[in-house]
């Protein structure tokens, strides 16, 4: 490690009382909640790349918080407290960046959440979820068929729809930079391309290094998602690879707002009159399981035959080849339930991370539950 000047030392290295690892949603909202509950404390953002590349940036921009085919299977696998936990605080969450943020500055639309069914299995407990959530969404019916809208999409190999009114999307570039800058005007700092190597912890403080930078604190939190076990060993959390492809514009495209398909697995929107689709990680869950930022060819081909076969059908819009203009993926954190980690994990060390895909909802409260512990 190189020597630093006395004016590094006593500026950009010096002792914080808070340092957070990793920029994206969940560092953020957690910088913002702690200089919110305590604004005499110094709060520092260390981020290893230019621009966080987790997750943040590099997902489809859903404001969701759980189609109907998930919440069940959720509530199947963790039952219906910790679901419903769960769903609150998605719930929430986007009702705190719609507090936060103008619409037009995030590129917010409250256009709805669909989801197709191509059997009535999940619709024979519709009613069951939809009173479970009722005290959470204020809503009778947060789900409901909407088979008028199959047409109206152009969706022609679609059995069911099941439309959620209370979902819609955003701009997650936009909604990362309006949060940089609240974190700024609150007097968050930040280090970009500054990665975290070690952590060193006394009965004093809490050091993390760098290959070229040290800098104590009295408290970390560990906001890094999928790459949490390069610093904390033994999560339960395993890389998810979600990848993605964006189409050039299609004329007349019918589709408008956020959809989901297979319990969340596929989910794809409009941006304009281009389309966006992602997913399809449950075609090949070994090689998926990585923290690499690449694509595969054989999901990305499986994504184009979805493509063809449900959202731009033959039917509507003719024998075509759409363009593709862009490929890429981003890095989310599973474990063996959905509910996130945010726990003390030392005397000073925190540990927010494994949002499960749905780190644009949940970011929010867990920031708030962080502040809190810290």
């Amino acid at each position: 490690m190189r020597n630093n000047s006395i004016w590094e030392s006593e500026t950009f290295y010096r002792k914080r009382d808070i340092i957070i690892i990793g920029a994206g949603f969940t560092g953020l909202w957690t910088a913002l909640s702690i200089r919110e509950k305590f604004p005499q404390k110094t709060v520092l953002v260390t981020e290893r790349a230019s621009v966080p590349k987790g997750a943040s940036t590099r997902n489809a921009g859903f404001a969701c918080f759980g189609s109907l085919t998930e919440i069940i299977a959720d509530s199947e696998k963790m039952g219906w407290g910790k679901t419903l936990e769960l769903v609150r605080m998605r719930f929430e969450g986007l009702g705190k960046i719609q507090q936060y943020f103008q619409p037009d500055e995030i590129d917010f639309d409250l256009c709805g959440g669909y989801e197709i069914l191509n059997d009535g299995t999940a619709l024979e407990k519709i009613d069951d979820v939809n009173r479970r959530l009722r005290t959470i969404t204020g809503l009778d019916q947060t789900y409901f068929l909407s088979p008028d809208k199959i047409a109206e999409f152009g969706l022609a190999h679609t059995k069911f729809l099941v439309e959620n009114p209370l979902e819609g999307s955003l701009h997650s570039g936009k909604l990362l930079q309006k949060l940089i800058e609240r974190c700024h005007d609150a007097g968050v700092e930040f280090l970009f391309g500054s990665e975290v190597v070690d952590i060193q912890e006394t009965e004093e403080s809490v050091k993390v290094l760098g290959k070229d930078f040290q800098i104590e604190s009295h408290r970390l939190v560990i906001a890094t998602n999928a790459f949490a076990p390069d610093l904390v060993p033994d999560l339960d959390l395993v890389p998810a690879r979600g990848q993605i492809l964006l189409t050039g514009p299609v004329e007349n495209l019918k589709l408008k707002g956020t959809f989901h398909f297979d319990e969340g697995f596929y989910y794809f929107r409009n941006i304009g009159n281009r389309v966006l689709l992602g997913g399809a990680r449950n075609m090949d869950f070994e090689n998926e399981q990585t923290a690499e930022l690449d694509t595969s060819g054989l999901i990305q081909n499986h994504l184009e035959i979805f493509l063809k076969e449900v959202i731009l059908p033959a039917e509507i819009y003719g024998d075509r080849n759409f363009r593709i203009l862009g490929r890429w993926s981003g890095i989310m954190a599973m474990g063996s339930e959905k509910a996130p980690i945010v726990e003390r994990i030392t005397e000073r060390q925190i540990c927010a991370v494994r949002l499960s895909g749905m780190g644009v909802a949940l970011a929010p409260k867990i920031g708030e539950m962080v502040a809190e512990m810290v």
